[in-house]
């Protein structure tokens, strides 16, 4: 009998370590997924931007000496913006990956 309680009670300690790392998990979830949606209006504006005449003419006039030297200019590196939008969809693809798994 004795037996039997410290393994429920072993069983018990464990299921509440995982309850209280899987409640953690989806709280931190929950908030990256609220910072993600919030942050799909500037994707998408990075995306349009990238790649368009607006962006081939700062990319030029920055080539050319015309803007400010302490202008941050991340956006108009080759890699930033195609970076960030390819770390997009691959993090799109494994939402909708985890979103179809069973238990």
């Amino acid at each position: 009998m004795k037996q039997e309680r410290n393994e429920q009670t072993a069983r018990i300690r464990q299921m509440e370590r995982r309850l209280n790392a899987a409640s953690a998990a989806v709280k931190r979830l929950e908030s990256a997924l609220d910072k993600w949606e919030a942050a799909q209006e500037a994707i998408a504006a990075l995306d349009e931007y990238y790649g368009s005449d607006l962006w081939r003419q700062d990319f030029a006039d920055d080539e050319a000496g015309l803007l400010p030297a302490d202008l941050k200019r991340g956006v108009l590196s080759e890699d930033g913006i195609w970076n960030l939008l390819a770390d997009v969809s691959e993090l799109n693809k494994r939402l909708q990956k985890a979103a179809k798994k069973k238990k």
